[in-house]
Parts: structure tokens; C-alpha cells; sequence
């Protein structure tokens, strides 16, 4: 191997890792953060834990666009195995005893009972972790749920107007499969998440809907605002990783 293709091979392993590395924060962000906190941002009521989620979409479009359809999909599949290891965690830690000696702000006295995502209630005194668990469990479930439609959708939709273009055009398959993977990640991970407490009576269909909606247009406006950044990543990246119009790149593991 030349000096020459050492580098780029270098660089594109490099980059493939900061982009890698974003998408998962990203994603473990949302479900950290999960719905523990509702906010209003202009016209849009959101979970907290969305807010990062709009940035997984433009790391996979790029590594879509930059390092192939192969690469994508690993990192999805990569991160829905990630899923599955926090839902683990959070699961033992939940079935481990406690220890008797407890903090005191661990444990939270409430007066009134609190409707949970599952649709049970809770009050009185309530250790915080088992209710952080009860409230991110299920939203941990949802998004792993929405995650693996959604993104793998994102995949084959850019891959799809990709092909159909025959490589022009990288803001309709940015676009496009954005448009589309948002959608069914926002109604899907609503849905699941609150499905217990609307059978339950606990959430009207109008409000549910109304997360679902604002879910998606917050999503879709992040999504399209990313356009300008995809492309100015691309327009640089491109020459850096010695990667000419058209083609994808390849990192060291694949040669």
C-alpha cells in the first residue's frame, strides 16, 4: 500500500468513526432523556429526548452518500444491538435488590397518585430510579421499535431516489427518505409509548395525535434544514477522503 492510500484510508476511517460516534450519542441521548421532560419549543410539544434524534438521520445520509448502502446499514443494525444493551441494563439494574441504605434524594414522596406510560400509577414514597425506569423503559421499547423502521427505511429510501437519479440530485434522496423514515419513527414511537395509557383512558386520541404531529413537523423542519449542512459536508469531505463523484468509499476493514 502507498503512503498516499494509507492516508485517505486513514482519514476515511477517521471520519466514518466521528460519524458513527454522533449517531450513537444521538441515539442514546434520546433514550436517556426519553420523555422525563416535556418542553415546548415555538409551536411543538416534545419529548425532551427528541431533540438530538433529527442529527442520526444526517449521519446516516452522509455515510449513505460517502461510504455506501453497506456501511449504513451496519451502523443501524450496530445501533439497534446498542438498544438492546441499555434496555438490558436498565432492566437489571431495575431487578436487583436495593441496598437498605438509601440517599435521600433517592427517593421522592408523592401526595398525589402519578399516571405512568404503562398506564399504573404510582404514590407516596417512590424510589427515583424505579421511576425513571417506568418512565424510560417503555420509552427505551418504543424508540427501539421506531428505530428499526425508521432508519433502516431511511437507508432504502435514500439508496432508492439514489439509484432512480442515477447519483444527481443528493437533496431529493436526502429529502426523500427523510421524509418518509420520520414519519414513521414519530408515529410510531408515540404510539407505542403512550398506546397503554390512551387504552387506559389516561391520554384522549387528540393529544396523542397532537405529540405525533409535533413530533414529525419538528423532525421533518430539522431534517430539511439539514440540506445545506449535508451538502457543505459532502462538497468537503469528498476531496479529503480521496472520493471522486459517484463513488463510495472504503475504510480498512473492507479491503
Amino acid at each position: 500500500m502507498t503512503p498516499e492510500n494509507h492516508i485517505l484510508l486513514v482519514r476515511r476511517e477517521r471520519v466514518f468513526l466521528i460519524l458513527a460516534g454522533i449517531f450513537l450519542c444521538a441515539m442514546t441521548m434520546l433514550n436517556l432523556l426519553g420523555i422525563t421532560r416535556f418542553i415546548d419549543l415555538g409551536p411543538w410539544t416534545l419529548a425532551v429526548g427528541v431533540l438530538p434524534y433529527p442529527i442520526t438521520f444526517l449521519c446516516t445520509d452522509l455515510i449513505s452518500e460517502l461510504y455506501g448502502r453497506k456501511r449504513a446499514n451496519f451502523l443501524v443494525t450496530f445501533g439497534l444491538c446498542l438498544n438492546l444493551f441499555i434496555l438490558g441494563f436498565m432492566w437489571l439494574g431495575n431487578a436487583l435488590p436495593a441496598a437498605e441504605i438509601q440517599a435521600p434524594w433517592q427517593t421522592l414522596n408523592l401526595s398525589e397518585p402519578v399516571a405512568l406510560p404503562d398506564g399504573s400509577t404510582v404514590s407516596g414514597q417512590v424510589e427515583l430510579f424505579g421511576l425513571l425506569y417506568a418512565t424510560t423503559s417503555g420509552a427505551v421499547l418504543a424508540s427501539m421499535l421506531a428505530y428499526f423502521a425508521a432508519q433502516y427505511c431511511d437507508v432504502f429510501m435514500f439508496h432508492f431516489w439514489k439509484n432512480l437519479t442515477q447519483g444527481k440530485h443528493l437533496w431529493l434522496r436526502n429529502n426523500g427518505s427523510t421524509i418518509v423514515s420520520q414519519g414513521v419513527d414519530s408515529f410510531m414511537v408515540v404510539a407505542v409509548t403512550f398506546g397503554a395509557q390512551f387504552l387506559a383512558g389516561a391520554m384522549t386520541l387528540s393529544t396523542m395525535f397532537g405529540l405525533m404531529t409535533s413530533n414529525y413537523l419538528f423532525k421533518l423542519t430539522v431534517a430539511l434544514l439539514d440540506t445545506i449542512p449535508l451538502y457543505l459536508c459532502v462538497h468537503y469531505l469528498r476531496p479529503y477522503l480521496g472520493i471522486q463523484e459517484g463513488e463510495v468509499g472504503y475504510g480498512i476493514s473492507e479491503h
